[in-house]
């Protein structure tokens, strides 16, 4: 007489889907704690300040130069002749950062902003920041500059 063991197959199906109302719980419970521990997180300790005659923090001091299309400087808008310039910047540099911020008109001659730069470097001034402004998004998308679709420079020839 043989004996034969029983299969498997026979009483039950194999299960092949992963339980995952552990990991929901999980989720849930930790959701839960960060819910309820943000709003302490965002409290702030209650310090009380002393007070104190110069407080408040120091206004930057920045030197601006404005030249416009007609020539005209200007020192912190204050009119500056274009000879004392480099004077006037030694002065105001002497014990600070020598940083200048310069703004010239898009109109003034290129001899000008030549003069200016030459002046900077003479004072000392290595560090010169450029202003300008931001040109208006084009309405349209453009493929190459100056070109649009159908012109001449988008066609290719026919043989």
């Amino acid at each position: 007489m043989a004996m034969t063991l029983p299969s498997r197959a026979a009483g039950r199906g194999v299960l092949s889907e992963i339980d995952v109302t552990p990991l929901v719980d999980v989720t849930l419970l930790l959701l839960i704690i960060f819910v309820v521990r943000t709003p302490m997180l965002q409290r702030g300790t209650d310090v009380q300040f002393p007070g104190a005659e110069q407080s408040g923090p120091k206004e930057e001091e920045r030197i601006t130069i404005n030249l416009t299309r007609e020539g005209r400087l200007d020192v912190n808008n204050q009119e500056v002749p274009r000879a004392s310039l480099r004077y006037r910047l030694i002065a105001m540099t002497r014990n600070r950062e020598r940083v200048v911020c310069f703004r010239g008109d898009a109109q003034a001659p290129y001899g000008l902003v030549i003069e200016v730069m030459d002046a900077l470097k003479a004072a000392g001034i290595e560090t010169v920041g450029m202003i300008t402004e931001r040109p208006p998004a084009p309405l349209r998308p453009e493929g190459r500059a100056g070109s649009t679709p159908g012109s001449a420079t988008t066609r290719s020839r026919q043989p």
